[in-house]
């Protein structure tokens, strides 16, 4: 495996959900144990897995939540018996300053907006599609007419194979104080019959009807529970998807250090006005078309709906 780069991660109570979510990622036995394991020498998820005397598909779990949080990479190589995802530490130092705000000269924090994954204020779909809340499902499975239901505002679980969701997003907080990136997070897999964990999508991000990036998604995963899955929720369905990052720069956007486009905050005028659109899109033309699974609240992996986080200058 290649040198990792390892950096010091500085923690502060001014970014609560950032330092919230590397926080959660150590509160664990098995995650600090698989930490001590890498700061020796890169391991495969399988070798993790024996080492901690833990099925596979739990430590591919454990990986995940160390991967998101930024303090491993995963990276895939080939080995004797197929692909192997080799994970390195990225962190090599962890500090949480519990008075950075007031030692450092006043900054205007991180401004945040969730929103529910039902709440789209526009929608095209095509069968196999359907709604489910937290309870139930909204309308009968393949029927697009459960998308214009007054109910969708419930939806907690969004899927269809071709088509769009477009939500408007208020723009208050972009009006606030200079913006220096926005960054959109939300949960999302690929739409096959039951689910299939080889089958990519090729996903359309657009702000203000405007092309952004191509968000390709491996598969429609199951096999095991979503975490927040509700208790009536079949086993045989979708169960959870992949975070996604999406970050806006005065001049292109990026998904952690790979740079999607160039388009950024300056062509969009996403400040304009009182809102702005934020579209996802899965169309016939695109070489990989194998519709999306939308996650909110009370599915997944992943407790949220589409978050907007502003950081300013």
């Amino acid at each position: 495996m290649d040198q990792i780069m390892k950096q010091p991660f500085q923690l502060t109570l001014q970014d609560i959900p950032e330092t919230s979510r590397i926080c959660r990622a150590l509160g664990n036995e098995t995650r600090l144990q698989v930490l001590a394991l890498l700061t020796d020498h890169a391991m495969s998820i399988s070798e993790l897995a024996a080492v901690c005397y833990l099925p596979l598909s739990s430590m591919c779990l454990h990986v995940k939540v160390l991967q998101e949080a930024g303090l491993i990479s995963v990276v895939p190589r080939p080995g004797a018996h197929g692909t192997q995802k080799l994970c390195g530490i990225t962190a090599a130092t962890l500090q949480l300053d519990f008075f950075a705000h007031r030692n450092q000269p006043q900054t205007v924090p991180p401004a945040y907006t969730e929103m529910p994954v039902g709440h789209y204020s526009s929608c095209e779909v095509t069968p196999p599609c359907g709604l489910a809340s937290a309870d139930s499902y909204l309308h009968y499975e393949d029927s697009p007419y459960g998308f214009y239901s007054a109910r969708r505002t419930e939806a907690a679980m969004i899927w269809f194979t071709r088509g769009y969701l477009e939500y408007q997003f208020s723009n208050y907080t972009l009006q606030q104080a200079p913006v220096k990136q926005v960054e959109f997070t939300f949960e999302i897999c690929s739409e096959a019959p039951g689910y299939n964990e080889d089958w990519p999508s090729d996903i359309t991000l657009e702000l203000n009807r405007r092309f952004i990036c191509t968000i390709t998604t491996k598969g429609d995963h199951g096999g095991r529970r979503g975490i927040y899955n509700p208790a009536w929720w079949s086993d045989s369905n979708t169960q959870y998807g992949e975070y996604k990052k999406i970050i806006l720069t005065r001049d292109g956007c990026y998904m952690g250090e790979q740079r999607l486009s160039d388009t950024g905050l300056d062509d969009l005028g996403l400040e304009q006005g009182y809102h702005f659109f934020f579209t996802l899109r899965v169309d016939e033309k695109n070489r990989h078309a194998g519709g999306l699974n939308l996650f909110g609240r009370g599915f997944g992996d992943y407790h949220q709906g589409i978050v907007m986080k502003v950081v300013y200058f």
